[in-house]
């Protein structure tokens, strides 16, 4: 049901900051929901797209994966349990807006240090819900992601929808140099610290030499991921999306990392070139877009998935110990194995929904990947070995 409100009037409700107000989602197909502002006044655009996840919106609001997008909870109720400042995933909410069918304003939880609608507020993100969820859920489904506009601005239909058809899409662009750091940095004290590369090189960067070294390219990375290498017995350094070949070379590290996060690998060159130039180097390692990007180096493709997995349920198999890991999962881009041919790589892991491919291994270069998140954050922690795997590949090359 949707409130009814005057128009274009912020509104006063149950006491609250006046931010409550009448808004409307319009598809580029022509599809609108109308729906209502938590987070008051405002405009947002990107790929409509939905996650099935229960509890996790913080994590899923600051995974850089989904820069670009406006994503949809599935599970009706959220905001229950508010924000906490330990439970982000990088250094700002990424999502272009969040969409929820009820919001609630009155959180309950000992870790809670404030609510979701003005953690959104303070980040300007746009938060709207009595949005029909599962009507949207379904028309992507069934129709594929797709652009969309939502506006408290502008209710007229016509014109929200000629507004969707503008925006850039998904396929094609180059996202990952929005979300990478501007510069390297440690993990400490649970959050990063920056330092300068050029005033450090080799072996002087590396703080800890009872652990393995390892350099991540970060194309969006999660922080949970750098937690999960440093507990498998990693030292982490994080490096810009743009690092050439020859300066990690001159890190001296023993593994190589290649991250998750946005949009189209095909457009990111730079990096298929700097993992070209890797492979064979030191055993590698990648999650998600990671994994795509060293497919695309290994001299394969990639194809848009209609609609995504974005959830911490997909049911993947484990093809060397027959092993279902149910796993959390965000991409809109698969790998196409075929592509690459049984003389590179063999595949690891399949989706049992609808047999994509899910992870791949070449032996000859020490490299594998997975196209899920076995850091979870939210989700679930059937795949969480993966971490301890790469480290013992790295043990063993260094023997």
């Amino acid at each position: 049901m949707i409130r009814e409100f005057p128009d274009n009037e912020y509104n006063n409700y149950g006491g609250r900051t006046e931010r409550f107000m009448k808004a409307l989602l319009a598809l580029e197909d022509g599809r609108t929901f109308p729906c209502t502002s938590f987070t008051g006044s405002g405009e947002a655009a990107g790929e409509v797209v939905f996650n099935t996840s229960m509890t996790g919106y913080q994590e899923i609001l600051t995974d850089p994966s989904y820069y670009g997008q406006m994503v949809t909870m599935t599970y009706p109720l959220i905001g229950n349990y508010g924000v906490c400042p330990e439970d982000i995933e990088s250094e700002r909410v990424q999502a272009a807006a969040f969409i929820v069918k009820e919001y609630q304003d009155f959180p309950s939880n000992f870790r809670s240090t404030g609510t979701l609608a003005d953690y959104l507020i303070e980040n300007q993100i746009l938060g709207i819900e009595d949005l029909d969820t599962r009507a949207l859920t379904r028309h992507i489904r069934k129709s594929g992601a797709m652009r969309g506009v939502i506006s408290t601005t502008d209710l007229d239909p016509a014109s929200l929808v000629e507004k969707a058809s503008q925006v850039p899409s998904m396929q094609g662009s180059d996202l990952v140099q929005y979300v990478t750091c501007s510069r390297p940095y440690f993990w400490k004290e649970n959050q990063p610290k920056y330092f300068d590369l050029d005033r450090l090189t080799g072996p002087q960067i590396w703080q800890r030499p009872d652990r393995h070294r390892v350099v991540a390219l970060d194309f969006g990375i999660k922080y949970n991921i750098i937690r999960c290498l440093e507990t498998a017995g990693c030292e982490v350094v994080v490096v810009p999306a743009e690092t050439s070949a020859d300066t990690i070379k001159t890190l001296e590290p023993d593994g190589i990392f290649l991250s998750n996060g946005p949009g189209d690998p095909e457009p990111v060159t730079y990096a298929v070139e700097t993992i070209k130039a890797l492979l064979g180097y030191k055993p590698i390692f990648g999650i998600c877009l990671g994994m795509q990007l060293l497919g695309i180096a290994m001299g394969g493709t990639t194809m848009k998935i209609k609609f995504g997995h974005r959830g911490g349920n997909q049911p993947v198999k484990n093809l060397a110990t027959g092993k279902v890991e149910i796993t959390s999962q965000n991409h809109g881009f698969a790998v196409d194995l075929n592509s690459i041919g049984q003389d590179h790589s063999s595949m690891t892991h399949i989706n049992l929904n609808e047999d994509s491919l899910e992870g791949l291994e070449s032996g000859s270069v020490k490299a594998f990947a997975v196209q899920y998140h076995p850091e979870a954050s939210p989700g679930p922690h059937d795949a969480a070995y993966l971490f301890n795997q790469f480290a013992k590949v790295i043990e063993d090359a260094k023997a």
